[in-house]
């Protein structure tokens, strides 16, 4: 750990915090650890640092169920992979005894695991904090009390909860929070394949000079519904989509995939974005879920360099022209399908480009932040793609995705398709 930064002295006060802590790297290899720390496991710095957690502190083998060391992994991994901090219940923990004593004592601790992160989002360093339970545990096991039978289980007279109880109830809490856990990953991974079967595969990418990305949300509840799509139509024409529907989960990748495939027919006979996007409107007001849906269509013709465009309440593509100056094409932009009482006709628009401009197709989850305006967003979006527009799209993609912070992981998806015309 750095020692000083700035004025303040960061190792003097690590050490001198109360709470005993300890800092692990990802592969869970003390880095440091504070005076409290050492004292509450009667170790020194060198028995520690440099050694993994697990080879200093192992499993009681005369304790064939313990389960505190598979529970305190389970949340080092947690971190790791979500880059948040993870609270876990009291654990019993036996740790062997300083010396040449040998054996195990029986440990009862409260750990949280805080996750120090790098510029590029990874974990660098997961602080360790302990408390140190087992004495309160045992003073309460060993302490004669009256116990009284209530609804809620065994309670002790004035009103305390007999300690043995509260170990059971926070064992109990643990175990249900890690199915809900496993529960949520399941269905994250359902969604996820779900929406994966239902993108495009076999898109005209290479003879298109195109390159799409996927990003999905960062969380087990968070997989959404955005697309993109590109089609061939003739020699010189293809199509371009993308789109986003309202919602999370199973219910949103299923109507996103219904939505899809209903748009991608229509992109092959409707005579313009217009008509398809207000076919896609038709259908999406019997789909239950698709109300609000966002979709942007555009027709490119490589022979007359144009572009024919209608969006459907989504934010605009940009096109960026060779000397990086950045057209935004917003002049047919409509209300999202369904959005209206009745169907009615949608808005389309014609521009022109000169060949070598960049065309860029986005979701709101590229540009869109809880904590700021959606227009700082495309700003920023816009500025990358001026900055690296004279790359080939892959690397254009690629640094996009990097200057907007989805490397990082966001709270939404994104679709993101970078067209060099």
């Amino acid at each position: 750990m750095s020692e000083v930064s700035g004025d303040v002295d960061y190792a003097a006060l690590f050490d001198a915090v109360p709470t005993p802590l300890s800092a692990l790297d990802p592969d869970l290899v003390f880095v440091e650890a504070n005076q409290a720390y050492l004292d509450i496991t009667g170790r020194t710095r060198g028995e520690l640092i440099g050694r993994r957690l697990f080879d200093v502190f192992p499993a009681n083998p005369d304790d064939p169920d313990a389960d505190g060391p598979g529970n305190l992994l389970a949340s080092f991994r947690r971190v790791l992979e979500t880059g948040k901090p993870d609270t876990m219940v009291l654990q019993r923990y036996d740790i062997p005894r300083p010396g040449a004593e040998g054996g195990y004592e029986e440990r009862y601790w409260s750990p949280v695991n805080t996750p120090i992160l790098d510029e590029d989002g990874s974990v660098r360093l997961i602080i360790n904090r302990v408390e140190d339970a087992t004495a309160y545990v045992r003073d309460s096991l060993a302490r004669p009390t009256s116990l009284t039978g209530t609804g809620d289980g065994l309670r002790a007279v004035g009103g305390k909860i007999a300690e043995s109880e509260l170990y059971a109830r926070a064992r109990e809490l643990y175990e249900h929070n890690e199915r809900l856990r496993q529960a949520h990953a399941r269905e994250h991974e359902v969604a996820l394949t779900l929406q994966k079967a239902m993108l495009p595969t076999h898109m005209p990418l290479e003879l298109r000079n195109a390159a799409v990305r996927y990003r999905p949300a960062q969380g087990s509840l968070n997989v959404c519904g955005d697309w993109y799509d590109v089609i061939n139509l003739n020699e010189d024409r293809f199509a371009v989509a993308v789109g986003d529907v309202v919602g999370r989960g199973l219910e949103a990748a299923s109507v996103m995939g219904q939505l899809r495939s209903a748009l991608s027919a229509a992109m092959l006979v409707a005579d313009g974005p217009a008509q398809a996007l207000y076919g896609l409107d038709l259908y999406a007001r019997s789909l239950d879920g698709a109300l609000a849906t966002t979709a942007v269509k555009l027709d490119i013709d490589t022979h007359t360099h144009t572009l024919t465009y209608s969006s459907a309440g989504h934010l605009p593509p940009m096109l960026c022209h060779p000397d990086g100056h950045i057209e935004i094409l917003d002049q047919a932009t409509d209300v999202p399908l369904a959005a209206r009482s009745r169907p009615s006709h949608r808005p389309q628009a014609i521009t022109a480009y000169v060949p070598g401009s960049t065309l860029v197709l986005y979701t709101d989850g590229l540009v869109e932040r809880r904590e700021e305006s959606i227009d700082v967003g495309l700003k920023r979006l816009s500025e990358s793609l001026t900055r690296h527009h004279g790359l080939g799209p892959e690397e254009i993609a690629d640094n996009l995705l990097e200057d907007l912070g989805m490397n990082r992981g966001t709270a939404d998806d994104a679709a993101l398709v970078v067209i060099r015309l």
